[in-house]
Order: C-alpha cells, then structure tokens, then sequence
C-alpha cells in the first residue's frame, strides 16, 4: 500500500521496471500504461488515496482442447496480455470497480446471493469471487478499483477468467495476507463463472491464469489438481506463437459448448461415471455401441477425441520436457485435426456457412507448408487459432494472414511466468 502520487513518480523513474520486465516484452510502454491507470483512478476516486495494484494473465491452451471438463490433462500458459487493477480499500463494504470501455459496477457485501439477472455480466463474477471467499470463511471488505485489459474478449485467452482471478488476488491480497493459493483461486474462479455468471467450463483457463507459467495439469483429482511447470521457451527453438483472431463472435453459442460437456457427460454415464476422465479407452472401445445410444454418433466421436487429446498431452509434456521440439509441432497439428474432425467445434452447426477457423487453419498450413503447426485455440465455434510459426517466416506469415483477416488480427504472445500477483518494485 502506497501513495498513489508517489507510485506514479516511481513508476516514472523507472523503480518498477525490473518487475514490469518480468511481465512484459515492452517495459516502456507498461510504464506508460500503469501511470495512466494510475491516473484514471485518481480521476474517479481521488487524489490522495493509498493503493495497490494487481494484475492477472490471459491464457493460451497448448494442449487437451476441452479436456480439462472432463477431469482430464491439459498443457497451457499465461500470457503477457493481461487485466490490471489499481485497488484502495474504503469503509462502504461494497466492491466498487470501473473498467475501461465499460459501465460502473457496485456489488453490495451484505447480499452476495445469487442474481439470475446479473447472468452473463461482469458483476456477477465480482459477487461469485467475494461469495467464495465468504464461503470459504475469509476476510472480506469495499475496495475501490479501476481496471484496463489487454486481454482480447472473444480471442480464446479468456478474458473472464483473467478478470475472476484479478478479483480474487485483489481479494486475497487486500484482506487475507495472499495466504490463498493460487489453485484455490482457480477454484474460487470456477465457482464464480459456473455458479454466478452462468457459463459452464473447467478449470483450465482460470488455473493457466492464476499460476501462470508454461504448464501441465492433471485434473484427475479435481480436488486436488496436480500442475507441474515446464522450463521450455519457444524462442530458443526460432519459434514465435501467434493467436489469429478471426473476427468471428461468441455471441449465442453458449449452447454449442454445453452440447460437447453434456454429451461427453453423457457417454461417461454408459460406464457408470460422470466424467470422461475417469473411463479408459479399453472400457469404450468393448462398450461402443451402448455409449452410441446413450450419446448419439456425435457423442460417441467427442468421447474419441478425449480419449486420444488425453494421451496425446502426455506426449506433448514429454516432447516439451525432450525438448524435441518437431515431435511437438506434429502433435499440434494431430490435435488440431480430432478438434476438426472427432471434437466439431471448429463451426456452429447452426451457421454452416460461416467457417473463419478452419479458412484460417487451411490458410496458415498453405503458407507454413510442411514447417510449424496450426490448431483451433481455445473453446472454438468462433474466435481465433493457434498457429506455432518459425520466426524466420513471421513477418511474412503476419503480412499474409492479416490481408485474410485483417490489420492487427495476428497477434505475437510472449509466455509469462508468473499467474495472479500483486505489482510491487
């Protein structure tokens, strides 16, 4: 906790740099965006106020396309895009936050009940954090926040998981010591999406987000998951990761997700289980049939692909891990090729006509030709791919797919190391 004047000045003078490096690729340009929210919240709250300033990553799935649900495997990474805060506690008990580009929200700490009318709304995930940690028998108290993203909605790096994990590290920061975990605020973030926002999903895209880091999680014990970080950097292979964002909207696709989630749930039930994680492939292939009925040809191929996704990121962690790297770029592109051909979530079935992810998966292997690899990124339907592009042909590779998809649709991550954290010099 410091005052904001003199957090500005030693922002300015350059005392914050050497965790601003940790965290992004142009420290200049991070200097000049934390004053301006500095700035920001001065502006909206006042100028003599002690703060504090959080900040919590987008993410990147590498591997284990909608396994994670499934109490499955997953590979994944923070990335340097993040959500910022800038936080003062105040004596209203409520949670009072302005986001840039978005309206005020206020969240009242004497109610955090459920409210069907907040479903979908980003007051929803700040009352589900505050309700977990209640929940959890934790401090809580008001804080005053102003926050800015870099986080692309729509773009598979999951925006609403970076802003559940920004509140719960405010959260346990301000008030708890930062004595929570962060795979208990992963969990935290879960709740709040599931419970409070009204979105189904795993657990992958809040833990990514909270532990940050190139890593491999086993949700087989859900309660307990096992992550282990994974020392591999792309750049001392000549590789750079590009996330393509298509232009193609989320919007009313809520459906196509819970169609893969209760159909994949629905094969598991042939066995006795509620998750795909806890049936092996032996058991399906002798009980093919009956998970045919239950789950409908389609179910039947997404239970397929799980199956082999599930293997194959244990492949891809021990390729990683070997660092042989051509044997991981070859199981990109088989994952890719199940989420298109076994997983269908490359399209809406509903709008068959409208295919941005498989145009710019087929553009991005025309040009990559037999180098790099191209996989859909994230929950798919709509939204952006993952493309691993060798960096003597990235200048070109981003020329060429932006005149498909647009100027500054390419975009050039940088994995970073740290999840959730408080910003201090």
């Amino acid at each position: 906790m410091g005052n904001i004047t003199l957090i500005k000045n030693d922002i300015f003078n350059k005392k914050y740099d050497g965790v601003l490096a940790c965290l992004y690729s142009d420290v200049e340009s991070a200097r000049t965006r934390y004053i301006s929210a500095l700035d920001e919240f001065q502006r909206l709250f006042g100028d003599d106020r002690e703060v504090r300033i959080f900040s919590a990553p987008g993410r990147t799935e590498i591997g284990g396309n909608h396994t994670d649900h499934q109490h499955g495997r997953v590979l994944a990474a923070g990335i340097e895009l993040d959500v910022i805060a800038i936080v003062s506690e105040n004596n209203d008990n409520k949670i009072k936050i302005k986001s840039k580009g978005y309206d005020y929200e206020e969240v009242d700490l004497t109610d955090l009940s459920e409210k069907s009318e907040e479903a979908g709304k980003s007051r929803a995930l700040v009352r589900g954090m505050a309700a977990a940690f209640k929940n959890k028998g934790k401090n809580l108290a008001g804080f005053d926040a102003y926050t800015e993203s870099r986080v692309l909605k729509g773009s598979g790096m999951s925006s609403s998981a970076a802003y559940e994990v920004l509140i719960g590290t405010v959260i346990n920061g301000l008030f708890n010591e930062s004595a929570e975990s962060a795979i208990t605020i992963a969990k935290m973030a879960q709740y709040a999406e599931n419970v409070y926002f009204g979105k189904p999903c795993g657990l992958m895209d809040q833990m990514a987000s909270s532990v940050g880091g190139f890593i491999y999680i086993d949700f087989s014990d859900i309660e307990n998951p096992y992550v282990e970080k994974i020392n591999y950097n792309l750049a001392d292979y000549g590789l750079s990761l590009c996330i393509v964002d298509t232009g193609g909207s989320h919007a009313d696709l809520t459906d196509d997700y819970a169609d893969i989630i209760s159909e994949m749930k629905s094969a598991a039930s042939v066995f006795g289980k509620k998750y795909l994680g806890e049936i092996s492939k032996t058991d399906f292939c002798n009980n093919l049939s009956a998970v045919r009925e239950k789950a409908g040809d389609r179910g039947v191929l997404r239970t397929i692909h799980f199956l082999n996704e599930n293997e194959r990121v244990l492949k891809q962690k021990s390729a990683l891990k070997n660092n042989l790297t051509e044997e991981f770029l070859g199981l990109i592109n088989e994952s890719g090729d199940s989420s298109y051909t076994l997983l269908q979530n490359l399209y809406s079935a509903k709008n068959p006509k409208n295919q941005p992810l498989p145009l710019a998966i087929a553009a991005t292997k025309t040009f990559l030709k037999e180098q790099g690899a191209a996989r859909v990124h994230g929950g798919g339907f709509a939204g952006t791919i993952q493309a691993f592009v060798p960096n003597c042909m990235l200048e070109d590779y981003k020329k060429y797919i932006e005149k498909i998809f647009g100027k500054g649709s390419c975009h050039v991550l940088k994995i970073r190391n740290f999840g959730g954290i408080e910003i201090k010099p």
